[in-house]
């Protein structure tokens, strides 16, 4: 009994997920790339913490969060436009959350860092973490809810 136990435990400590410790861009290759310490230097530390280490910013900190205004949101890092007020939408998550993306500018991968299956977005230009995409959006539209870090955004306005 004593070595049965002791193999669980082998076992469940040895069945880490590699996919938990991939950092960004690891295997692809973004068009805009730059080291750790320029990234550090552009950034605030928010905005390293959320893109280049796939973080999150606490639920309701964004300036975007209630934004309302007409215009385009871009990467914070690169400046790639990645979702147009149009297509936002205050989905109660504290996060703010577009029902679709600019396709083509939005990459997708999976996640388990908390324990499940999550799809994690990120810049198609430079690989910088936006947050996670969920299939409990508005119905009359796509369905889903790109929820988004703020700090990896800045809004540009429409020119009047």
């Amino acid at each position: 009994m004593k070595k049965l136990f002791i193999g669980l435990v082998i076992l469940l400590v040895g069945c880490k997920g590699n996919s938990q410790e991939k950092p960004i861009s690891e295997e692809t290759v973004y068009s805009v790339q730059k080291t750790d310490t320029q990234w550090r230097k552009e950034l605030s530390d928010l905005q390293y913490f959320v893109l280049r280490k796939a973080g999150t910013e606490p639920a309701g900190s964004s300036e975007l969060l209630d934004n309302k205004k007409k215009g385009v949101y871009v990467c914070a890092a690169c400046g790639t436009e990645l979702f147009i007020s149009e297509h936002k939408y205050d989905s109660g998550s504290g996060w703010p959350s577009f029902d679709r993306e600019i396709k083509g500018n939005v990459g997708f991968d999976v996640d388990y860092k908390i324990g499940y299956k999550r799809t994690e977005e990120h810049c198609a230009v430079c690989g910088g973490h936006l947050g996670h995409v969920f299939n409990d959006g508005p119905r009359e539209s796509t369905g889903q809810r790109h929820c988004i870090n703020g700090a990896a955004l800045k809004f540009i306005p429409s020119e009047k």
